[in-house]
């Protein structure tokens, strides 16, 4: 898109900011430091998923306070592949905000799930490349790092103005994270929602951390949905992160229902169809409108909604910022 720097002349206006992109590159990459890197998830836990929060220090490189939440860094890891070529670039989203972990954006994050499973095919263990690499990194080894990238996935120009509804599944967290610290360092005012969405409760990454800041921030809400038990309050059964919408309207629905609301989707495939289809069936025509254009026949078929219809029938709206992955 087409970046425009210009304050917006309302507060309603949705302006992305200007980003740097690749100031480093697979051809001539960056390096940075691992200066923590500890489980990001409970332990033990019930599900196989292993996921490591890791930090890299970047201090004195073009890195440095380079990125921006919703940005995506690079890394390169050694060695090269079945066909004798190196291994590609891999994506990780910051967890971290501008300010870095550090407050001075030198130490930037990301949280990376351990890929162990099987080559249905050949029925032989399949590793990740780039997952396992950084899962088995020790504090003081240096990593080839690129990036940052994205342009679409970011917090508007007076971010402060909009209220959020964040929706995350596994580590889709990750750039929710970053998104929350800078909206609350920046001493926004205006409702923050965050979903959480996991298998297992044992699951949650960075549980703790987000329950302090609901505790600490009258503005922010945290809610989980958890898959395949019992919800942590033991309120209700398994739960999908759509069914948050029935369960708290009285949070969500005055929330969708603002002039000044944004919804940001991160996680697996799929989950954004289960939402989109809440909206359809608990909002009215116009307040529908702000987040999804609907074709005529499809809207008197919400419950048979699939994925191949999102950007087809069902297109979002400037206001809606989906990243999903397979």
């Amino acid at each position: 898109m087409n970046d425009r720097l210009a304050e917006p002349s309302s507060d309603s206006q949705i302006i992305l900011p200007a980003v740097q992109m690749n100031v480093y590159t697979p051809k001539e990459p960056g390096v940075g430091r691992v200066v923590k890197s500890e489980l990001c998830v409970a332990s033990p836990h019930k599900s196989a998923g292993v996921v490591r929060h890791i930090e890299f220090d970047v201090g004195g490189s073009a890195l440095a306070g380079a990125g921006r939440p919703g940005q995506a860094f690079g890394v390169l890891p050694p060695g090269v592949d079945a066909n004798g070529k190196a291994h590609k670039v891999r994506l990780y989203s910051y967890a971290s905000p501008s300010f870095g972990e550090d407050g001075g954006g030198h130490v930037i994050s990301t949280c990376v799930k351990r890929v162990i499973d099987e080559d249905w095919k050949t029925h032989k263990l399949f590793e990740g490349v780039a997952s396992n690499y950084l899962c088995d990194l020790q504090v003081g080894e240096e990593v080839k790092l690129t990036g940052p990238v994205g342009r679409r996935f970011l917090l508007p120009i007076s971010a402060r103005n909009f209220s959020y509804i964040f929706v995350a599944t596994g580590t889709g967290i990750a750039p929710f994270r970053a998104m929350v610290m800078e909206l609350l360092r920046s001493n926004a005012t205006n409702p923050i929602v965050l979903i959480m969405g996991v298998a297992y409760a044992t699951d949650l990454l960075y549980h703790p951390y987000f329950q302090e800041l609901a505790d600490r921030h009258p503005n922010f809400h945290y809610l989980t949905a958890v898959s395949r038990e019992m919800q942590l309050d033991g309120k209700g059964g398994p739960m999908y992160v759509h069914q948050r919408i029935v369960s708290h309207t009285d949070l969500l629905l005055p929330l969708l229902q603002r002039d000044n609301t944004l919804i940001y989707i991160c996680g697996i495939t799929g989950m954004e169809v289960g939402l989109f289809q809440q909206f359809a069936e608990h909002l009215t025509p116009h307040d529908l409108s702000r987040y999804l254009t609907v074709d005529g026949e499809a809207m008197h078929h919400v419950e048979s909604w699939t994925r191949p219809m999102i950007h087809r029938e069902i297109r979002t709206t400037d206001r809606v910022f989906l990243e999903v992955y397979g």
